[in-house]
């Protein structure tokens, strides 16, 4: 019997996500799944869904768990990351402007032809696990989506990524998101450890230290939402306070996320900074479960809470548990210590216990205050991206990306680690 987080629950897990996500699998990428695992044929398909479907396919491939029954097998695996590299070099790929679209329909036309930062960071990041896992156009899509990012994204003089141009790359959106800069990081530290160029790596961390501002001066709560000029907008969508993608207030689980990659981007600094920002991860970490966990009583972690650290959101998602879980990992390994230990085993047990759907399949995306499940926010479970990764964190030494972990230890190709 596997107890909730040991190293056979671990493998299990990644089995049964497996399983559950090659049912995204459309002509024009992978597409949104329900609660039972069916995808609709006519749906759309989203940019960022199919980059992280490529990513998680890339891990796998990499990893080679057994095949379980029912479940796809190492050359399915491989058939469905090379399959999402393929869609997002054909079918949401804007030929006519460069870059890609968010997302097309069942004819693939595009739905919206915004150009998002967030979305191309995930184009960077399935690339790069593409690449170390050997998928065919991996490399040639990296190559593409670094140079877009850096010709349009990327802001030399403030050191962060711009979040939306419209399609021909002339008008630039006012707002400025931290999200998408915090993909932008995770896309960097990867794309720098299969590349070996070091410039990706130092624009990561400049990002880093920019936010671990913001993060201090406001007491260990990330700003999410900001104006052309940088300055923080604190009451932005006060009025729709549960939006998907930019929620008011401080977001919790994003204080666990931006926690592990102040970890990763520290892997290659002098002491000095190093130290400062493992300081910063811990701050972060106690400051989002301070705030986030059982604050109305009942297990979970709540969504958002204001600038004093009150609930707003109290449903519980599924991504915030799973960076707490990989976030209380990485910092134990970092320390050498078993700082969180305990917290990992009661949020593991939890998730075994309201989250995991062992019933439908993969995750719960939402739960009430009550961890009952609900379409608040989300339907459906279109998204292995978070709960996979936590199952497969806690069997990789700490590196500066997580592809370059899992292709050191598992049998990837990244060039040896240059700190």
């Amino acid at each position: 019997m596997t107890i909730p987080g040991d190293l056979a629950y671990l493998r299990s897990q990644r089995q049964e996500l497996m399983l559950f996500a090659a049912r995204s699998r459309l002509d024009r990428g992978f597409g949104w799944l329900d609660d039972v695992g069916a995808v609709d044929p006519e749906g759309l398909v989203e940019l960022w869904i199919t980059a992280r479907m490529t990513h998680v396919f890339s891990l796998a491939t990499m990893v080679g768990d057994p095949q379980q029954p029912g479940g796809p097998s190492a050359q399915d695996l491989r058939a469905l990351a090379g399959h999402g590299i393929s869609a997002v070099r054909a079918s949401l790929a804007d030929t006519e402007f460069d870059g890609w679209f968010p997302s097309v329909d069942a004819r693939t036309v595009p739905t919206s032809t915004d150009k998002t930062a967030y979305g191309h960071a995930f184009v960077i990041l399935a690339a790069s696990s593409g690449r170390a896992a050997g998928i065919a156009g991996a490399e040639e899509l990296l190559a593409d989506a670094l140079e877009v990012s850096a010709r349009h994204f990327w802001d030399e003089e403030v050191g962060l990524v711009v979040d939306e141009w419209d399609r021909t790359w002339t008008r630039l959106a006012a707002y400025r998101g931290i999200n998408a800069n915090m993909h932008t990081v995770e896309s960097y530290l990867a794309a720098a450890d299969v590349t070996g160029d070091r410039l990706w790596r130092d624009r990561a961390l400049r990002i880093v230290e920019r936010v671990c501002g913001w993060a201090r001066a406001h007491a260990w709560r990330i700003p999410e939402h900001f104006d052309a000029g940088w300055q923080p907008l604190l009451e932005f969508n006060a009025d729709i306070p549960a939006d998907p993608f930019r929620p008011y207030g401080a977001t919790v689980g994003h204080g666990f996320e931006w926690a592990r990659l102040f970890v990763t981007a520290s892997r290659s600094c002098d002491p000095q900074t190093r130290a400062r920002l493992l300081d910063s991860a811990v701050a972060l970490t106690d400051r989002a479960i301070e705030d986030g966990w059982a604050r109305d009583g009942a297990d979970g972690f709540i969504y958002t809470t204001d600038w004093q650290g009150h609930p707003v959101i109290r449903n519980r998602m599924h991504w915030v548990l799973a960076e707490a879980l990989n976030t209380g990992w990485v910092l134990d390994q970092a320390l050498g210590a078993s700082r969180y230990q305990q917290w990992r085993e009661r949020w593991w047990r939890y998730a075994d216990r309201c989250f995991v759907d062992h019933v439908g399949g993969s995750w719960h995306h939402e739960l009430d205050e009550k961890n009952q499940p609900v379409e608040s926010t989300w339907h459906g479970k279109p998204d292995i991206y978070h709960c996979y990764q936590a199952a497969l964190i806690p069997t990789v030494p700490i590196a500066g990306s997580l592809v370059a972990a899992v292709a050191r230890e598992w049998g990837g190709d990244v060039p040896p680690a240059d700190c």
